[in-house]
């Protein structure tokens, strides 16, 4: 797959400004003092649906009405905010929604789906099996599946890297969260498109390391998930045009667990007042595990999302950090 242009890009930005505003990037001083570093914060928290899907589907389902009418209904699967994101282009283009979602996944990115008109249906015990049924449906009821990954969604990913590159030009490297591959692939277009030296750097959940073990490999690998924190990252079998583009693009890759994942979301809650889920939080914690590297540098970090249920976050805020706790020992 050849990534998007930047004329294409500027595109996708016409559509995407009509229904939100740029999202800010944030350099947070207790954040550069943690990372001995300059630290900017891209808050993709702070769209429509509190996450940067907000941008993808909606530029898809464009570009998918302009080359006909006759769609009576589109599906996706989900874990939640590319799910939102079909929502959205749904209520724009005024089609039905039918969203997949795995059981047990985030009652209140269920409701959010919902209260933008989607039907919602569970089946499966993770992403790829819920995708899969979608699929299904789709045959089977005539209905359009809208992929998690597409040309046309990256491209409407990259409107916002086109906002965090243009503010902030000179960055030493990014560190992008790995779902099923958009926003990378957005990064690299943007990075590549503009002739910026800036390193990308893939994180992937402890739980769902399907893209580093495929990265490392040179072909796809499939992985079993189980993060139970890092929802938008529990990606069981890497997209190939993704993998493609992510191996010739991407510097290294970075691996992070559960519990370096909340961590970093008491962090962000902490030193910037931010909630951020846990797919979000998982550059900042693949930052502070390369503190080495990234000492002295101007990094970028992704805040993806802060769609996480105020139970789980509860429980997150609660926990006490090992390092904190080890203090506290010595201490006394």
């Amino acid at each position: 797959m050849q990534l998007p242009t930047l004329e294409e890009i500027a595109q996708a930005q016409e559509l995407v400004y009509q229904l939100m505003l740029p999202t800010p990037q944030i350099s947070w001083p207790l954040l550069n003092q943690k990372l001995d570093a300059s630290v900017w914060i891209k808050h993709e928290n702070h769209t429509p649906i509190a996450a940067f899907k907000a941008r993808s589907a909606v530029f898809y389902a464009a570009q998918l009405f302009r080359r006909g009418n006759d769609i009576k209904g589109i599906i996706t699967a989900t874990r939640g905010n590319h799910g939102q994101s079909v929502a959205l282009a749904g209520q724009r283009f005024n089609v039905p929604v039918t969203i997949v979602v795995p059981r047990g996944n985030s009652v209140e990115k269920n409701a959010a789906m919902r209260s933008q008109g989607a039907h919602l249906m569970e089946f499966g015990s993770d992403f790829q099996e819920s995708r899969e049924y979608a699929q299904k449906l789709s045959q089977e009821q005539g209905l359009h599946f809208i992929p998690p990954f597409h040309r046309d969604i990256v491209a409407g990913v990259a409107t916002y890297w086109m906002e965090l590159f243009t503010a902030v030009p000179d960055l030493d490297a990014v560190y992008v969260p790995i779902g099923m591959g958009s926003g990378i692939c957005a990064a690299c277009a943007v990075r590549n498109g503009m002739k910026l030296k800036t390193r990308i750097i893939g994180v992937v959940a402890e739980g769902a390391p399907a893209y580093e073990l495929s990265f490392n490999a040179g072909r796809n690998i499939a992985a079993p998930v189980t993060t139970l924190i890092a929802d938008g990252m529990a990606c069981r079998v890497p997209d190939d045009d993704a993998l493609e583009i992510i191996q010739k693009n991407v510097d290294h890759m970075v691996r992070v667990s559960d519990e370096e994942i909340r961590h970093a979301m008491r962090i962000y809650f902490s030193d910037t007042h931010n909630v951020i889920e846990g797919a979000g939080a998982a550059s900042l914690a693949a930052a502070l595990k390369e503190k080495n590297f990234v000492i002295g540098k101007r990094i970028a970090l992704i805040a993806t999302g802060g769609n996480v249920d105020r139970d789980v976050f509860t429980k997150v805020l609660a926990e006490r950090d090992i390092e904190h706790q080890s203090k506290m020992v010595v201490a006394s």
